[in-house]
């Protein structure tokens, strides 16, 4: 297709921190944004028009197209149907609605994993988990919702068969021996270039199964870092996916590489790239989607990102701690996503810490974690 070229309108269906650092970072080219989302969404304010309503209505989803060039999402839970029409009646949307349909479906995700010979953990589906014969199958188990899970939810770790399951239509891995859990950043054209950022490691919070960290590059060695390139390239391909993909993986304890998961948009494990290298994943789905050339994915120095969750204990209007202290930092960038309203685990926000060294970034995002935080001005009552 000719590519899109500003001043075109590129429509964000979901209005999220996502879909802010879209705009953020892609206005430099020329680009308007309209955003749907409920009002007040954090990608609102920077939008050039916005549409208030669900992601799952169809005439909200008619009315964003209305006011775009072409349409793009910053998350799955989206009505694929809807957009289904949408195409039928001739709007541009990448990634594709039956791709996101896939996506948004864990087993059918697995399914296309296998017949493309991706490697990946074995796995069983049940329907209903609630009445499933588990006697004969092997623990640990992770479970995962098909349809809905998002930032650590729908998962669950069963390690016994008297372990309750949750009672929805699931996959059941086998439990990997995990040595790191890996992220490769990849993005298509719709002419069908590609390119790759680095392979980064990821660190998660052992309480809330959400990822904490990110660890850019990964420490890990060549020949590593080349298969992850390779698998997450290829699951890609498969998906026949245009835009950025962050395409998540398990590196077990005998060194082999194996997916684990997609999803079709920026992602958390590509935030780093905003400071980091010479083209962010963000302003890279503008390039990919409005078939604009694909740009430099080199890392420039060494970084480190953290998550800012809401502290535990609070909720409400935002009180910032150790903020002027944090910007102090040498080579430390603070991202707040415009959340007026705190609580337990919400993500509000993430720095970056670039350094010469991948040790001195280390050394240096500790010290900010420990003084910067995000309460809400009212306190959970103790239960």
């Amino acid at each position: 297709m000719a590519a899109l070229l500003p001043p075109g309108i590129i429509g964000i269906i979901g209005g999220g921190q996502l879909g802010r650092m879209m705009i953020y970072r892609a206005k430099k080219l020329g680009y308007r944004f309209s955003v749907l989302d409920e009002k007040g969404a954090p990608a609102e304010n920077l939008a050039d028009f916005s549409v208030h309503g669900s992601l799952k209505d169809p005439a909200a989803l008619k009315n964003l197209a209305n006011v775009s060039d072409l349409l793009t999402y910053e998350i799955e839970h989206i009505n694929t149907d809807a957009l289904d029409e949408l195409v039928s009646n001739g709007v541009k949307i990448f990634p594709s609605p039956s791709m996101l349909r896939i996506i948004q479906d864990k087993l059918l995700q697995k399914e296309l994993f296998i017949k493309k010979g991706i490697p990946t953990a074995d796995y069983f589906s049940a329907d209903d988990p609630e009445n499933f014969d588990f006697s004969q199958k092997k623990f640990s188990l992770v479970q995962k919702l098909r349809k809905g899970g998002y930032d650590g939810r729908g998962v669950k770790v069963l390690n016994a068969t008297n372990d309750k399951p949750m009672n929805a239509p699931s996959i059941f891995e086998d439990m990997i021996d995990i040595e790191k859990e890996l992220a490769v950043m990849v993005a298509r054209s719709t002419d069908g270039s590609i390119a790759v950022f680095p392979v980064t490691e990821m660190a998660f919070n052992p309480d809330h199964n959400i990822c904490d960290t990110v660890i850019a590059p990964a420490r890990i060695d060549e020949k590593t870092a080349e298969a992850a390139k390779e698998i997450s390239v290829n699951v890609v391909k498969a998906l026949d996916g245009v835009g950025i993909f962050g395409v998540e993986l398990f590196l077990d304890k005998k060194g082999n590489v194996l997916i684990n998961e997609v999803a079709p948009r920026p992602h958390n494990s590509g935030h780093y790239t905003m400071e980091a290298c010479v083209t962010c994943q963000f302003e890279q789905h503008i390039r990919a989607i409005t078939g604009l050339p694909l740009g430099d994915t080199t890392l420039i120095r060494p970084a480190v990102m953290l998550n800012l969750l809401g502290e535990d204990g609070s909720y409400g209007e935002v009180e910032l701690q150790g903020y002027e202290e944090a910007l102090k930092v040498p080579g430390m960038s603070l991202h707040l996503y415009g959340k007026t309203e705190s609580r337990p685990v919400r993500k509000m926000g993430h720095f970056t810490v670039t350094a010469d060294t991948l040790e001195e970034a280390i050394k240096k995002s500790e010290y900010v974690r420990s003084i910067l935080k995000i309460h809400g001005k009212e306190k959970l009552n103790d239960k």
